[in-house]
C-alpha cells in the first residue's frame, strides 16, 4: 500500500508540472541583424575588430518552459581585417588583407535567467547564456588590381603544390556559445540583443597559418596569382630576395568568429496564459 500511495504521489506531481510547461510551451520565429568579426592572424586580440558589415539570419525557437529554450538559426555575414590597419610593426609590413563570406546553420540551447515568456507582462525580460553545435561555410578572398579573389583555391601556403599539404576545408563545424538579452516589446512582439563566439578546428578564416613558401614554385604550379597574394609584404626580411620559409601565420591557434545579433521575435499562435494542446 505504501509503495502504490508513492507511486500515486510521484503521477500526481509529474502530471501537474507537465500540465504547468504545457501553459508555458510557446513558439516563436524571428528575423535578424547581424554583424560579424573574427580572432585570427590578421586581428589577433581585438573584439569588433576589423571592417564590420551588416548581414542577416532568421531564428526559430521553441521555448520548453520559462527558463529553457532551444533555437534553429540561419545567419549570413561577412568579416574582414587589415595588416594595414595594426599598431604591430610587423604585420604591418606583413601587408595582408582579406574578407570572408560566412555561412552558418546552427541549433543551440538557451537558459534564461529569469522567467521569461514572450507576450507575458509579468515575466517580460530576461538575460541568457547559450550555447549549441553549428555547421559554416566560408569564403576567404583578397583584392588585387580592383578584383577579388577567392584564396583557398590559389593554396597561397603552398597547398597543393610540392612544398605545401593538403588544400583546406571551407566547411566546418563549430561550437556556439555566448549571451544575450531579450524583452517583450509588444503583446506578441519582442526584441533581444545577443553576443556570441564560435570555437572552430581551423586557422584558415583568414587563409593564414603557416610558413611562405618558394614564390618560384607557387607561380610554376598554382599560377603567378597565387604567388603574389601569398606574399604582399612591403620590405623582405633580412634584405632576402623572398620570405620562403619564414613565418606567416601562427599554426598554434585556431581561428575564432563572432556573430552579434539585434532580433525582432514574434510569438506564433497560442497568448502565454493558453495551453499550447488547446
Amino acid at each position: 500500500m505504501r509503495i502504490a500511495f508513492y507511486i500515486g504521489v510521484a503521477l500526481l506531481i509529474t502530471n501537474a508540472l507537465s500540465a504547468q510547461l504545457k501553459f508555458e510551451r510557446s513558439k516563436e520565429f524571428g528575423v535578424m541583424a547581424v554583424t560579424s568579426y573574427y580572432i585570427g592572424d590578421v586581428n589577433p586580440y581585438k573584439h569588433f575588430g576589423g571592417d564590420l558589415s551588416l548581414g542577416g539570419g532568421v531564428v526559430y525557437r521553441e521555448n520548453l518552459s520559462k527558463r529553457w529554450s532551444v533555437k534553429g538559426t540561419y545567419i549570413v555575414s561577412r568579416f574582414a581585417a587589415n595588416d594595414a590597419n595594426s599598431s604591430d610593426a610587423w604585420r604591418q609590413n606583413r601587408n595582408l588583407s582579406f574578407r570572408n563570406d560566412i555561412r552558418e546553420g546552427s541549433i543551440q540551447a538557451e537558459l534564461n535567467y529569469f522567467n521569461y515568456q514572450l507576450a507575458n507582462k509579468r515575466n517580460w525580460i530576461s538575460p541568457y547564456l547559450f550555447m549549441g553545435l553549428a555547421f559554416y561555410s566560408h569564403k576567404p578572398q583578397a583584392e588585387y588590381n580592383g578584383r577579388w579573389y577567392e584564396l583557398q583555391a590559389l593554396g597561397t601556403e603552398g597547398q597543393g603544390t610540392t612544398e605545401g599539404g593538403n588544400v583546406y576545408n571551407v566547411n566546418g563545424i563549430a561550437i556556439p556559445f555566448g549571451a544575450g538579452l531579450k524583452m517583450n516589446l509588444f503583446s506578441i512582439v519582442g526584441i533581444g540583443l545577443e553576443w556570441g563566439m564560435r570555437k572552430t578546428w581551423t586557422d584558415y578564416l583568414d587563409d593564414v597559418s603557416q610558413s611562405y613558401v618558394s614564390p618560384a614554385v607557387l607561380a610554376d604550379e598554382n599560377g603567378t596569382l597565387a604567388a603574389i597574394l601569398a606574399d604582399r609584404s612591403l620590405v623582405y626580411e633580412g634584405g632576402q630576395a623572398d620570405n620562403a620559409g619564414l613565418q606567416r601565420g601562427d599554426p598554434g591557434r585556431n581561428d575564432w568568429y563572432n556573430f552579434t545579433t539585434l532580433t525582432l521575435s514574434f510569438r506564433l499562435g497560442k497568448k502565454p496564459t493558453t495551453c499550447w494542446n488547446q
